[in-house]
Order: structure tokens, then sequence, then C-alpha cells
């Protein structure tokens, strides 16, 4: 993951940390140390740094626990959860797709919010049951209280908070669609967003007032990540119903594996064709392999009549191939997390149907963004 650091593995789950986690740790161990401090004058200056320290830890013990949550709901519907990460707003769990239906997305997000309304209560419950006075005491208050604060926050209905995916569930649930959930919830995030800006910037211009400067930080985050799920949904929502077949190249570069090179080279390379590298077929036009211009520089010029494609080419294994009637919208996906720019689609015997390009997808979806004429 881009500018994370990966520190090891949670219940099997790859766990991250973003650099800007380290500022905020610092930060919030300063404010607990600091207010330790001044509601206990006998603490030593080193005893209050630790038990703010102790307590920042403890804070993001408790968003790790809140992502868990997510991620343990998601594991038990089959989803995989590719990595949790800690950054400057909290805590995010990837996960690997989206659940199946509402229900199942309604849980999934509200998993989180549940555990730290569990942690609030527990942290209570041990502040009162054990009678704690002094420093515990108002560790395990403040605890409590951010927990309490950090479900509230999530459950604020617009994305990409939990309450917003909740949102989003709901919406699905009664339109069926599960895009339009997306779309609405985003729309919401957006106005909580625009909301939190004003907030943080009226006192700024007005009074001259940085007391509310967090707003405006949480309200540009919200506006982003609300806009690009708003516009995810929009891709999504276009690719439904297609498949991988119907954004294959036409006269994609394909070859005989019985070719000779100087005939490859003839019909294929002299007589104009950009293509650097070409699958190749055999008498059945199963997908054999792939020989690209360079391999070409491996054999003398004066063997070409006498050297078969079938030779020179590189096999392909089945990982780098998808299948026609693939979902274009998981070939879309597949193309991102591999970083591929095209791929081989083949039918279910083997057949080459031809090659499918990253850009024959967005070619397609401005295709289908364009207004039909009248």
């Amino acid at each position: 993951m881009n500018g994370t650091i990966r520190v090891g593995n949670l219940f099997g789950i790859p766990f991250y940390i973003h650099p800007s986690w380290f500022l905020v740790l610092g930060l919030v161990t300063w404010s607990y140390s600091s207010g330790l401090a001044a509601q206990f004058p006998q603490l030593s200056a080193g005893l209050a740094l630790l038990l703010g320290l102790m307590s920042a830890l403890m804070l993001f013990a408790s968003v790790v626990a809140h992502e868990l949550g997510h991620s343990f709901v998601a594991i038990r519907q089959g989803i995989d959860v590719k990595s949790i990460t800690l950054f400057i707003f909290g805590g995010l769990a990837s996960l690997e797709k989206e659940s199946k239906t509402p229900g199942e997305a309604f849980w999934v997000a509200i998993a989180g919010p549940l555990v730290s309304l569990l942690l609030c209560g527990i942290l209570t419950s041990i502040g009162v049951t054990t009678a704690a006075s002094g420093p515990l005491a108002a560790i395990l208050g403040v605890l409590a209280s951010v927990n309490l604060a950090l479900a509230l926050f999530n459950l604020i209905p617009g994305l990409p908070l939990d309450g917003g995916n909740i949102l989003k569930a709901i919406v699905w649930k009664i339109t069926g669609n599960p895009y339009k959930g997306v779309t609405f919830a985003s729309r919401v995030g957006q106005i909580f967003g625009w909301v939190a800006i004003l907030s943080g910037i009226l006192p700024l211009l007005l009074f001259g007032s940085f007391g509310n400067f967090w707003n405006l930080l949480v309200g540009f985050f919200l506006l982003q990540n609300a806009g690009n799920a708003a516009q995810f949904a929009r891709v999504q929502e276009k690719l439904t119903g297609l498949t991988a077949q119907d954004a294959v190249t036409h006269d994609s570069p394909i070859v005989s594996a019985n070719l000779s090179l100087r005939e490859f080279a003839d019909e294929r390379v002299i007589s104009g064709q950009n293509w650097h590298r070409f699958l190749v077929t055999d008498d059945h036009g199963q997908l054999v392999g792939a020989i690209a211009l360079d391999n070409l520089r491996t054999i003398p010029t004066a063997l070409w009549s006498e050297t078969q494609v079938k030779e020179v080419m590189r096999p392909i294994t089945e990982s780098t191939t998808v299948q026609s009637d693939q979902p274009l919208l998981e070939v879309m996906q597949l193309l991102e997390q591999q970083k591929l720019s095209v791929l081989p689609v083949i039918r279910e015997n083997g057949v080459l149907v031809g090659i499918l390009e990253k850009a024959a997808i967005i070619q397609l979806l401005q295709s289908r963004t364009q207004p039909n004429p009248a």
C-alpha cells in the first residue's frame, strides 16, 4: 500500500500504519498527559507522559477493534479482508468485494459501531464495579467516552462512514439496486462534508478561531471520499450486464503457432500492424502462448523461414487469462489489482476470443455515457 508501513498481521489480516498516524499518536499522547498532569498535580511529568502514551495506544487499539468488527463479519460472509490500516482519521478495513445482499452489507457496516459501543459499556462497567479512582478512573472514563464518540461519529448516515454504508444497505433493500444505495449515501456524505467544512471555516473567517480546524479536515475527507464512492458506483452500474467478450479488441493480434517467423514478420510486422506482442493459437484456435517482436531478435534472420512461431513463443498461464463470460467489472478490478493493461480472453474450451485492453473498457464506458441521438 502506498505510503504505509506494514507492521505485521492481526488474525491473519495484514496490518498497516500510515505515517500520519505517528503525528496523531504524538498529539493525543501530549493532550492526555497534559490533562492528567493538570488534573492530578501529584503525578511526575514522566509518569503523566507514560500514562498519556498508554491511553493513546489503548485509544488506537479501540480503533483497531472497531475495524476488526467489520473484518470478522466480512470473513464469515466469505469476503477476504485485504488489510487494516490506521491513518490520521482513524482506521480502514479494506475488503476484497462487496456483500452479496443488503442484509449482509448492513451487518458488515454496523459491526464496527457495535464493537465500539460494547467497549464503551465494558470500560464504564469496569470503572463502576471496581470503584476505580485517580488517574485510572480518568483514563477509563476517557476511553469509554472516546469509544462512544467513535461509534456515534461513524453512525453519521453518509459515505464513507459506517452510517453511510448502513444507509446504502437500506436503500439497496428498498430499491433492489446497490448502486442507487451508494449514490444516495454518497450525496448525504457530501452534505455532511460541506456542513463540517462550513463549521470549520466560518469561525476562522469571522473570529480568527482555529478551534474547529479539525472539522475542516474531516469535511474535506468526507467530501472527497463520498465523491469517489459515487463515481465508482456510476462506473459499476454502467458495466453491469457486460462481459469480457463485449470489450474484446477487433482485429486482435493473433497468429498461428505453425507460421514460420518469416511469414509472421511479413504478414503481421511488415504489413504495418503496430502491436508489439501477439497471442499464439494452435490449429483448434486454442491459446497456447505469446510472441513478442523482441523474441525475433533471438533467432538469426537466415533461420526465420525454417523456424516456426511455436518454437519461439512463451507460454501463457491460466492466471493471466479471463473467461469470455466473466463480468467486465471483475475484469476491470483484476486489471487494476495486477496493474495490467491487457488480458487475453478465452472461452471455456480454451479457444481464444481476442485481447482485452484497459483502454477498450474506458471507451466502452464513454460510449454508454454519451446520450443517444434523437
